[in-house]
């Protein structure tokens, strides 16, 4: 599945890049002041992967969708 859509120019491309890195990096620190340093990591490591496959199973707008309407 594609990351970035046909739509998007470099400047929202560059924009969905960081504002998922301050995620990442945002849920890191909460997740390790909640649960300390190993189990931070872990939850971390969880909650990217659920993210993740939230991210690949919803559909994309230009994504061809599976009905053959004519």
């Amino acid at each position: 599945m594609a990351y970035f859509t046909k739509q998007q120019d470099s400047i929202d491309r560059a924009g969905k890049v960081l504002a998922d890195i301050f995620c990442a990096v945002l849920i890191l620190t909460f997740a390790v002041v909640f649960f300390g340093v190993a189990g931070g990591a872990l939850a971390f490591l969880i909650t990217e992967g659920i993210l993740l496959g939230i991210d690949y199973v919803v559909a994309k707008q230009d994504d061809v969708s599976g009905a053959a309407v004519r």
